[in-house]
């Protein structure tokens, strides 16, 4: 039998454990894959595009264990009544290739999402950064600002959005959570002197969110909108400027703010830095980027988290149990009638 987590028990496990306690041990399970990044076979999305939105497949795979999600990015979605992302993954055993895990991904991608910007930050912020300002405030952001309360200990959260409706319902499900809310009129007064800025907007363009005249000495920039081609937020001299970390440089530099780059501009890959063979930061004056486009092994990670977390619990009949498992058409033709014909 293969475990089973929907919507209804990931929303409930969520509520029972809360989400700041969700969101540090995934960032933890994060760490811990990320420092094993040379035992992982990994490769980038397959994405089918249509004008409308995306459609990904994300694969990783360790000795023991595989992993895949189904995920989609459809902005004109909340049009219809309907969710911009949509995912499920399946966690499966390399030694029998069977699936030991179908779970729900929608909730536990913006989860993870956000604690994978969180632990970046950790390794990329200044030292001390307690002020988070959020530009784009829909359904990934109140993740963020947990994430970030809970990795790094942010006190103080900006909020920006166009759509004044969507700053209010973030202000509105972040309070009484522990942190001063502020919402803003621009993004210029949002970044202003904050420690760390996240872009989370979902319009499928090439905007400049952020341009450099924004951004301060010293600031850790954490870019999450721009995750295809043709999609970015930030102003390409402003990505100039920064130290620019990855999570799978050969996927970024498709779907990424580096998109805008030529294809030698350096970066440096966030498993690199978790590691310590490559720094986050040089000095407090510097401009750091994060240029998170989410990648296969980030879903890996969360699928065996919430695995663990859940424990026991539903189950589905994917794969049949036969007697003998070369008779598989016997099992379903000849065995399956006479049980039908008994119970009749």
């Amino acid at each position: 039998m293969t475990r089973y987590i929907g919507s209804d028990e990931m929303a409930a496990l969520v509520r029972r454990e809360g989400p700041e306690a969700i969101l540090a041990r995934l960032a933890a399970a994060l760490r811990a894959d990320f420092s094993r990044w040379e035992s992982f076979a990994l490769e980038a999305r397959l994405a089918s595009h249509a004008p409308q939105g995306v459609i990904e497949l994300m694969p990783a795979a360790d000795g023991d264990s595989f992993a895949f999600k189904y995920v989609n990015g459809h902005p004109g979605n909340t049009r219809a009544g309907k969710l911009t992302v949509a995912a499920f993954g399946v966690l499966a055993e390399r030694a029998t290739g069977y699936p030991v895990l179908l779970s729900e991904m929608t909730v536990l991608t913006a989860l993870r999402t956000a604690a994978t910007s969180a632990l970046a930050a950790s390794a990329m912020a200044r030292p001390g950064s307690r002020s988070l300002a959020l530009i784009g405030t829909g359904a990934q952001a109140e993740f963020q600002a947990l994430a970030f309360k809970a990795v790094l200990g942010i006190a103080e959260v900006r909020l920006y959005d166009v759509d004044p409706r969507a700053m209010a319902k973030a202000w509105a499900n972040l309070e009484g959570r522990g942190l001063s809310i502020t919402c803003t009129g621009s993004v210029a007064e949002a970044v202003a002197g904050a420690d760390i800025v996240t872009t989370a907007t979902a319009d499928k363009a090439r905007a400049t969110i952020l341009t450099p005249d924004l951004i301060a000495p010293g600031q850790h920039l954490n870019a999450i909108g721009g995750d295809c081609p043709g999609k970015t937020e930030l102003h390409a001299d402003l990505v100039r400027a920064a130290r620019t970390v990855v999570e799978y440089a050969p996927q970024t530099r498709i779907e990424g703010e580096i998109q805008q780059m030529p294809a030698d501009f350096p970066v440096t890959e966030l498993w690199q830095v978790l590691t310590g063979r490559a720094p986050g930061r040089a000095s407090p004056e510097e401009i750091t980027l994060f240029d998170s486009v989410g990648f296969a092994l980030e879903d890996f990670s969360a699928l065996r988290c919430i695995r663990d977390l859940a424990g026991s619990g539903p189950a589905l009949d994917l794969i049949p149990e036969v007697d003998d498992p070369k008779d598989l058409f016997g099992h379903v033709l000849v065995r399956g009638t006479a049980r039908l014909e008994r119970a009749a």
